[in-house]
């Protein structure tokens, strides 16, 4: 044990390293904020502010970060 304290700082580290690691795989494949994240995609080529072809390469991007690729 007293030999682990000097490490502790690097476990806490790589723990919090892998909670971030996991949220972001978390939202990355939770369906509602693909969804939210789609939406205004569409939205801002509605309203003009993204070309077809924006709004082409980010849904591709969201869709691609989904399904891991």
């Amino acid at each position: 044990m007293l030999f682990g304290w000097p490490l502790m700082p690097l476990y806490a580290v790589v723990k919090l390293g892998e909670l971030m690691r996991d949220q972001v795989e978390r939202e990355l494949h939770d369906p509602a904020v693909v969804r939210r994240r789609l939406e205004a995609v569409e939205q801002a080529r509605a309203d003009g502010r993204i070309s077809a072809e924006e709004e082409d390469r980010a849904v591709e991007e969201i869709l691609r970060g989904m399904v891991g690729w």
